[in-house]
């Protein structure tokens, strides 16, 4: 078994023990709504009876973390019905919809200090009717699927990165945040353990599933490192214990990142690391197709509902 971190309780999900921080599956998953899971519904009317209003700052590093998943959530269902077996369907469909729930979640919050005159801009006004240099996603959500060991190399750098920041976004000075981070945490939680199990069987099945697992590292490692790249806005909300300054996160990730490679007998990929510029709105040229078809129903019928 892979050593844990300092996070998992003594039985895991599979043959990797990666349990959720505390280990208590009866916990409530937010301390907002104790005893239920903060649903974006919740959200939406905490913001309207004006209990839940974030700061223009805050509206924005919930952007970042709502437009992250959002993006990856259309990235993988893409896979429905394309999958190698039928359960990993179900797995990367499951995937995706805890990401479009963050997303949902973090893009309500966000819309809260983002509208004007006094009018929050609503989830879908942020998903559907911002244009390509509006979205501040990192570039590792928005690359292409490629093969299958590709998305699984994409899959498990993010959500050993979102673990390990909504492990620490739970004790955010901003309740909201806090909360949302804490229904995460255990869903993310599962999707590090799914990538990091087909990580091991690729690496160690045959010659071509393990040229196949080396290479989807090789394309996705160069986007990692503008995860953890600390700015002005980050950089502030971290000082005031709203957000988690994302260099702070990286000896963890590279330490367990690095004992799943280990145990597959697969070194960390030396690539150069691709420029970035996600969180400014300077996108590679992938964003632009994803947009496009994700957003075509709600502009060519606006306002239609179903």
């Amino acid at each position: 078994m892979i050593p844990t971190d300092s996070h998992s309780s003594e039985t895991g999900h599979g043959d990797i023990s990666t349990g959720v921080a505390g280990g208590d599956g009866n916990a409530s998953a937010t301390r907002i709504t104790p005893g239920n899971a903060l649903r974006p519904e919740d959200i939406a009317l905490e913001v309207r009876t004006g209990t839940a209003k974030p700061s223009t700052d805050v509206a924005e590093y919930a952007l970042r973390l709502g437009d992250d998943a959002l993006i990856l959530a259309q990235r993988l269902g893409h896979w429905i019905s394309r999958a190698p077996e039928l359960e990993e369907d179900v797995a990367l469909g499951n995937i995706a919809l805890d990401q479009l729930g963050h997303a949902r979640s973090f893009l309500t919050y966000a819309g809260a200090g983002l509208g004007q005159d006094g009018v929050a801009k609503t989830e879908d006004e942020l998903a559907y009717f911002r244009g390509e240099h509006e979205f501040r996603s990192a570039h590792l959500f928005e690359q292409p699927n490629g093969d299958f060991a590709a998305t699984i190399a994409r899959q498990f750098a993010v959500s050993y990165y979102q673990f390990e920041l909504y492990s620490r976004l739970v004790e955010s000075a901003d309740p909201t945040l806090a909360a949302i981070s804490a229904k995460a945490v255990k869903e993310v939680d599962y999707h590090r353990d799914h990538s990091a199990q087909w990580i091991l069987r690729l690496a160690g099945g045959t010659d071509e599933s393990r040229r196949r697992m080396i290479h989807g590292l090789a394309l996705m490692w160069p986007y990692v490192g503008e995860l953890f790249e600390d700015d002005a806005l980050v950089t502030g909300l971290a000082e005031v214990g709203a957000a988690v300054a994302p260099s702070t996160l990286r000896d963890n990730f590279d330490r367990l990142t690095g004992e799943v490679l280990a145990a597959a007998e697969l070194e960390v990929p030396d690539v150069p690391a691709a420029l970035g510029g996600g969180r400014a709105g300077r996108h590679s040229e992938h964003l632009g197709y994803v947009l496009a078809e994700m957003q075509v129903l709600a502009r060519e019928f606006p306002g239609a509902s179903w």
